[in-house]
């Protein structure tokens, strides 16, 4: 569990890595508690301000780097995510960043693909769809945003991966849940706050 200020220090070292990588400008060392300094997984996703659109998204699921790092290596790698057109300078000021703070992913384990239904829980988990060389994630908040139940979630995180919408209900395909909590600029360089999600 995070705490606000944790939050708001999250979201204040991905603006300045993104600072960094589209001006040069050197990243201020920021001390962080401890917590910074172990493995976590994290996402740094840039929309555009006021509109909302998505700009950027890039993270790591799993907990391979100190949060700190992987904080700092996702908003930067945020700023040319393949999806996008590089972020430019002009386009630091419009823009607002968001931090998603990740549990460890888990297997959902099931006898029968249908109880995914009844244990993916909308606004708590986000989902990972493995099936092979396919693997797609969705975070926590992205069902909560486009007001999807549980097997619109699961249909959308399979079409991510490059599967057909239904491959959930497949025995080969694995399904993995996290949990995040979610900070956010609430206008650029402005005011953070969490993000609470409904049913979280």
């Amino acid at each position: 569990m995070y705490k606000d200020e944790d939050g708001i220090l999250a979201v204040r070292l991905a603006r300045a890595s993104i600072d960094h990588a589209v001006l040069g400008r050197p990243i201020p060392d920021m001390e962080v508690p401890r917590k910074f300094l172990e493995d976590s997984g994290a996402f740094v996703t840039l929309s555009t301000y006021p509109g909302h659109d998505l700009r950027g998204c890039i993270g790591y699921p799993e907990p391979y780097f100190p949060l700190k790092d992987a904080l700092m290596k996702a908003a930067q790698g945020a700023t040319h995510d393949p999806r996008f057109p590089r972020l430019r300078e002009g386009e630091l000021d419009r823009i607002v960043v968001e931090v998603s703070l990740l549990s460890p992913p888990e297997p959902i384990n099931v006898r029968n693909p249908k109880e995914y239904l009844g244990l993916v829980k909308i606004g708590v988990h986000g989902l990972i769809v493995e099936r092979g060389a396919y693997r797609g994630l969705l975070l926590p908040q992205v069902p909560v945003e486009y007001g999807w139940d549980a097997e619109t979630f699961l249909s959308h995180t399979c079409m991510k991966a490059g599967l057909f919408a239904d491959a959930w209900l497949d025995s080969k395909t694995k399904l993995f849940s996290f949990t995040g909590e979610v900070f956010a600029e609430q206008k650029p360089r402005g005011p953070v706050k969490r993000k609470v999600l409904d049913g979280a």
